[in-house]
């Protein structure tokens, strides 16, 4: 079944929602990258992120998330853009796999670092902003970097399920933000709510759908669906972007590299 995002608002609650299905994107990025268990449920956690905050942009915006850090994984990548398409790669997809896969371990993985967010919002400048991890895994960091960076109070969920062979058996998210001029109690009994419903993963492998989580969680408030949106591993690199960026090197480096005879154009995200 193919990966949805669906974004939904509440606006006499003032919260805005988005949840999504990650798994065949999770998936395919392990496909493309070989990666190990603990590398593809990092990677799945960061893919799942992008694919939530990404569907809070609009038209040719982008947003990319680094996690940097000094575990074996050594760093993470993630680009989406408004259109459901997300793409990333991990720098060593074939980090030993610990015991037990998750979000303590994935954190572990990860390391101590930084969180780095980059957004191309098509202005004059790139947005950037950054936290230190908090070694509590990517949803806390992201969740951090929001409270703080941004400002946005929010509440976000990730799942990356595993089975004993350590493939994704499901991944998703749930993203819920405040709209500006509502008080602070409006995400905080939904919140209440969250937390007193079975972990975001446990609903994923029960099967339910995007819209069963948000009508379950919303129940008797007021709601519209605003958009229903396939999300899927898509690269923008291509064989006429990797000319034009050999055709930037002078001559005298492209001399060199024909001397050295290893020259290779590579997507470290396909």
């Amino acid at each position: 079944m193919s990966d949805i995002v669906l974004r939904v608002l509440a606006a006499n609650a003032g919260l805005r929602l988005l949840a999504c299905t990650s798994t065949e994107l999770t998936k395919e990025a392990a496909r493309r990258h070989e990666t190990s268990p603990i590398a593809t449920a990092a990677l799945g956690y960061g893919l799942t992120a992008g694919a939530l905050l990404g569907a809070t942009l609009k038209v040719r915006q982008r947003i990319a998330l680094k996690f940097a850090g000094d575990g074996p994984l050594v760093k993470i990548v993630v680009e989406a853009d408004a259109y459901g398409r997300v793409r990333g790669y991990v720098v060593q997809p074939d980090a030993p796999a610990p015991d037990r896969i998750d979000a303590a371990a994935v954190a572990d993985a990860i390391g101590s670092g930084l969180l780095t967010v980059v957004k191309d919002l098509q202005v004059k400048d790139l947005y950037q902003g950054a936290v230190a991890l908090t070694g509590n895994g990517p949803e806390q960091d992201i969740s951090r970097y929001l409270a703080q960076s941004e400002q946005v109070p929010s509440l976000l969920r990730l799942a990356v399920e595993m089975d004993e062979a350590g493939n994704t058996v499901v991944a998703g998210g749930l993203y819920i933000e405040l709209m500006p001029g509502h008080p602070a109690s409006e995400l905080a009994q939904l919140e209440a709510r969250l937390d007193a419903q079975p972990a975001l993963g446990e609903l994923l492998r029960a099967g339910k759908t995007p819209e069963e989580m948000v009508d379950s969680l919303l129940e008797g408030i007021d709601y519209l669906v605003l958009e229903r949106r396939p999300v899927a591993f898509v690269c923008s690199c291509s064989h006429e972007r990797s000319r034009m960026a050999l055709k930037a090197l002078s001559a005298d480096d492209i001399l060199e590299l024909i001397v050295e005879g290893e020259a290779v154009v590579d997507c470290h995200f396909c």
